[in-house]
């Protein structure tokens, strides 16, 4: 059974530092830490400091320092803006 992905990129001014299926991401939400997964209902939250941590298809991980920032989730796509 395959798991289920959304397109998630992460990006900053001139930079790309990932674009690509996760299974999930965990992001410090302003108001605490949140987990989206695929599928999740559209919302704009902002990040506050901390790690970003993507779960990729397989099981690997990928962490990705941030301070501040804004996440949106919408049609099954996240886009992070540090």
């Amino acid at each position: 059974m395959s798991e289920k992905t959304f397109h998630l990129i992460i990006s900053s001014v001139g930079e790309t530092h990932f674009d690509g299926e996760a299974v999930s991401a965990t992001v410090p939400g302003s108001e605490g830490e949140l987990t989206v997964l695929a599928h999740h209902e559209p919302f704009v939250t902002a990040l506050r400091t901390g790690s970003i941590v993507v779960r990729l298809p397989g099981g690997e991980t990928k962490k990705f320092p941030n301070s501040n920032g804004i996440l949106e989730f919408s049609g099954n796509k996240a886009v992070v803006l540090l």
